[in-house]
């Protein structure tokens, strides 16, 4: 808005004096009325509103009114066992989601604390929150934008804005400079905008907007304003926890017209109906799943990645578009010299002679304000990236700038401006006085009347004019950043006219060396990576054409295309295209919520604050942790220690992995849930009593099976063969590839197995006492208290052993348990053994039978019920062979199809021939 208006304009609408400021009283005034220049916090959940959080669950709901009907029904010891599972979930979700919002704080951060102003007349430092529209604000290189200011004043102010734009190089500020209205941040040459560093010259310039009102602010809105959106697998639970709900509702019901229909005691089918709620519901599914991500970041860290959200660890494994911000993540942020022109010849940066091109070197040697500087913790960079580039051009070449000053002192200097486009500095040396100037090709051309080739100096020609330019045209089209250097001999002070030609020199923000790798990695994994920046289209084409992103023109669009699309138009345009250039914040977000709309899951990677608000909006937000804003990492999910993109695509097999690991413990919790369930259906139906208390199943669900549910969800996947994988969908259900079948299947073994275990001890029982085996009979003898808690704990035994039988196989259902490697998971075979232990426990020592209603098994009865709970295993192995069966037959086929086509294109070349 104001970058569009002139400087007598901006006063006259905030009413203020360009050369003395406002008064104190006004100022007073003012800050009543707009308010302190702080961005607003946002307020942090109590832990108290986290718990509860916690408890807003369907499962856990079936699992209240399960404890409400066991204390109406006597029950306290189940009501107590059920409290201690809801309470422990709870406990744990807490714990471990519990994070602090400290986004808006680490904007806060990075707002300057003080300001230089003009009051009254005079100047003053000032708390930066005191600042209000219409103050006077004085720069200078060091200081920070305390506001957002309309320029006023510029003296070679130049601004450095990456954070907020994604620019690597500063900005030259002109307060003469009109933007056209809706002008791009990164154009708007006439602002500055808080929280950017001034790194040269100086200026003043109007307070616009303060607060909430600058740009950052208006990107702290749009953090808080994001809601915490639920990852794929949070949803994909969310759906399972409504349909279990809905099966324990029903079974309830069902049990309740049962009762009436077999005219049986409604209290004891309360009971059981409660059982049976509780063994539809996999009690320990919600802490095992967060559990398993809370180890899972643990080997996250191992792999150069911090995980922030807890959830995101899996979304990691759906990600099929990766956006990234060019500048520090797919590139260095750091510019660097790639190519010279000198003695009228193109050279690579490593292909330059010391010697040869020593006055070239001196130039960007002596012609330079920044600082390298050798220090205990390593070096400091400070000044300019594009005379930092050049500094280092030099110090590859043995020439420090601390050296040559010593011999060739700086007495005079015209600093750099927009108007001329250059810089000039004088200096002392043993030949006299010489001068070096580097800036706009053109402009120093235009200046130089001879030219340094191969050591001598001679007039310019227009062919060499012509040879300069088409140099400095080759060098721009790669989107280098193109300086030529100048010097003058015998000079009398800083002169910048009848110059010596010297040479070129381009130099650009390189790629990082490991992203051309990790980008191929993710074609091949199924992942488009996206390019997205607030820098120039041609050094954003440059770069991801090197990278393999983008290949041709066409998949580049600037933001201002942006602005003229509707939504139709940008959901069609972002399939296509593969880099966005001179983008905002808004555009950002804008692209993301795109891509999420085409169904796609979104990586956004970023390390300024610019892209905070696009990492907030991302299904998982990536930022860099060693070069990153605290803004960009705490509006992230994960951070990336090394700041290495490469460092993504081993995050996504690691996801990947994850995932995998999390549905194969869920698939074996709900195959025992189901196998409970049906084992007590059939014996309800049938006129039994239930073969299981609640305790058991309680016992089962939380002890017996996590243990194993653990081992799962932390074992070893292929990670070469998953990343061959392509991507799996947001919306894919938990039962995909088979996994229904696996759930049944399994479960109606488990089911069979722990059904025979119950009725074998009535059964036996019958046959010694010689009377007919009969459904009638069998109900008898379970009318008998010992029959029928011997019944219960052999299948109950058999429930709990089977269960660890199955957790072996569910580690790979297309593998034989002969050819896994069982020792590569340890947890596993640790859990078998505690699972084991614990059922002996519960057999074997009093305490345990009197909580639990269990009796004492005899070895040879272990030994059976053993056999038994091996059957999954057994199965296991015949379906594995089954499969293998099936692919060697499907093999064999293509073989034959392949070896047949290839047969019928040989004939075909044959009869070609002999025509």
């Amino acid at each position: 808005m104001y970058e569009s208006k002139r400087v007598r304009e901006v006063g006259q609408i905030f009413k203020c004096d360009m050369e003395r400021g406002l008064s104190s009283e006004e100022a007073s005034g003012r800050l009543k009325q707009y308010g302190s220049n702080l961005l607003k916090e946002k307020r942090d959940k109590t832990k108290v509103a986290l718990f509860l959080e916690q408890l807003n669950d369907p499962l856990i709901f079936i699992l209240f009114a399960a404890t409400a009907v066991s204390l109406f029904l006597g029950e306290a010891g189940d009501a107590a066992i059920i409290v201690t599972v809801i309470l422990v979930n709870a406990f744990v979700g807490v714990v471990q989601e519990g994070k602090a919002r400290r986004a808006i704080e680490a904007l806060k951060k990075l707002t300057s604390p003080h300001a230089v102003v003009k009051r009254g007349g005079r100047q003053m430092e000032i708390d930066a929150r005191e600042l209000v529209p219409g103050d006077i604000v004085c720069l200078e290189a060091g200081r920070q934008v305390p506001a957002d200011l309309r320029l006023t004043k510029t003296m070679s102010l130049k601004i450095e804005e990456s954070a907020l734009t994604g620019e690597s190089v500063p900005v030259e500020k002109d307060a003469g400079f009109l933007a056209e209205d809706r002008a791009n941040i990164g154009d708007c040459r006439n602002m500055a905008y808080m929280s950017t560093n001034v790194t040269y010259g100086r200026g003043e310039g109007v307070v616009v907007a303060t607060g909430m009102e600058t740009q950052i602010g208006h990107i702290a809105g749009m953090i808080s304003e994001a809601g915490e959106e639920m990852t794929p697998l949070q949803k994909r639970l969310a759906d399972l926890g409504r349909v279990l709900s809905g099966v324990a509702v029903f079974i309830c019901v069902f049990l309740f017209v049962v009762a009436v229909l077999q005219k049986r005691d409604v209290g004891d089918m309360l009971l059981t109906a409660i059982s049976l709620a509780v063994a539809a519901v996999p009690e320990g599914l919600p802490a095992i799943v967060t559990i398993v991500l809370a180890l899972s970041v643990s080997r996250m860290v191992k792999v150069n990645t911090i995980i922030r959200r807890l959830p995101s660890v899996e979304t990691l494994g759906a990600v099929n578009v990766v956006c990234s911000d060019k500048t520090g993540t797919l590139t260095q942020n750091r510019m660097t010299v790639k190519k010279c022109f000198a003695d009228g010849r193109m050279l690579l940066a490593e292909e330059m002679d010391a010697h040869r091109q020593r006055e070239l070197l001196m130039g960007c040697t002596l012609c330079n304000d920044a600082v390298l500087a050798e220090t205990p913790e390593g070096g400091s960079r400070i000044g300019d990236p594009t005379e930092l580039a050049l500094l280092e051009l030099a110090d590859r070449y043995g020439m420090r700038r601390e050296a040559v000053e010593k011999s060739c002192p700086r007495i005079d200097e015209r600093a750099f401006d927009s108007h001329r486009k250059m810089m000039t500095t004088l200096h002392k040396g043993g030949q006299g006085r010489v001068s070096y100037t580097k800036g706009s090709t053109e402009e120093v051309l235009k200046r130089c009347s001879h030219i340094l080739s191969n050591g001598r100096k001679q007039p310019v020609a227009e062919g060499m004019k012509r040879e300069v330019l088409k140099a400095a045209g080759q060098m721009a089209s790669e989107a280098l950043r193109v300086l030529a250097v100048a010097m003058k001999e015998d000079a009398v002070g800083a002169e910048e006219k009848d110059l010596t030609f010297v040479g070129l020199v381009g130099m650009i923000d390189p790629a990082r060396p490991e992203a051309k790798e990790a980008v191929a990695a993710f074609q091949q994994a199924g992942v488009d990576t996206v390019m997205i920046t607030g820098d120039h289209v041609d050094t954003a084409f440059a770069i991801a054409r090197e990278l393999g992103i983008a290949a041709k023109r066409e998949e580049c669009l600037c933001g201002s295309d942006l602005d003229r699309m509707g939504e139709a138009g940008l959901a069609e345009a972002v399939e296509r295209v593969r880099v966005y250039a001179r983008v905002s914040p808004e555009h950002k977000v804008k692209i993301v919520n795109a891509l999420k709309k085409n169904g796609r899951t979104v990586a956004m990677t970023g390390d300024g604050v610019n892209d905070a608000p696009s990492l907030k909006a991302a299904d998982i937000g990536i930022a860099m942790g060693m070069n990153g804003t605290d803004v960009a990492k705490n509006a992230s999910d994960m951070i990336l220690t090394d700041d290495n993109f490469a460092t993504i695509r081993k995050a996504i097999e690691e996801g990947r992995g994850i995932y995998e690991n999390i549905r194969k413990s869920i698939l074996f919790l709900l195959s025992s849930n189901f196998g409970e369930i049906i084992t007590m259906l059939a014996a309800i139906l049938a006129g039994m009593p239930s073969p299981l208390k609640a305790s058991h199943i309680l016992w089962i669900n939380l002890i017996t099976d996590s243990l194993p549910a653990l081992a799962l969800g932390v074992d070893e996947n292929d990670g070469r063969e998953l990343m061959r994988q392509k991507p799996r969908r947001s919306d894919e259900n938990l039962f995909a590839h088979g996994g229904l079948a696996c759930t049944l299947c399994f479960g109606l073994i488990i089911a069979v197995i722990s059904a025979t275990a119950f009725l074998q001890v009535p059964y036996s029982a019958l046959v010694s006492r010689g009377l007919p085996v009969t459904l009638h009979n069998l109900e008898v003898m379970l009318g008998i208290p010992e029959l029928l808690n011997k019944a219960q704990t052999h299948a109950f035994t058999v429930l709990g052993m089977s269960q660890l039988f199955h957790a072996i196989g569910m580690r790979d259902v297309n593998k034989s348990i002969f050819r896994m490697k069982h020792f590569s998971n340890s947890y596993m075979i640790l859990a078998c053994a505690i699972g084991i232990g614990l059922q002996v426990l519960v057999t074997e020592i009093p305490y345990f039978i009197s909580l639990f209603g269990t009796v004492r098994l005899s070895l040879r009865e272990w030994g059976c019920l053993a056999a038994l709970s091996a059957t999954p295993l057994i199965v296991h192995e015949l379906l594995v062979l089954g499969g293998v069966a099936e692919r060697s037959s499907r093999q064999r086929g293509r073989e034959e199809a392949e070896t047949e086509t290839r047969g019928l294109a040989a004939r075909s070349a044959q009869l070609g021939e002999g025509q």
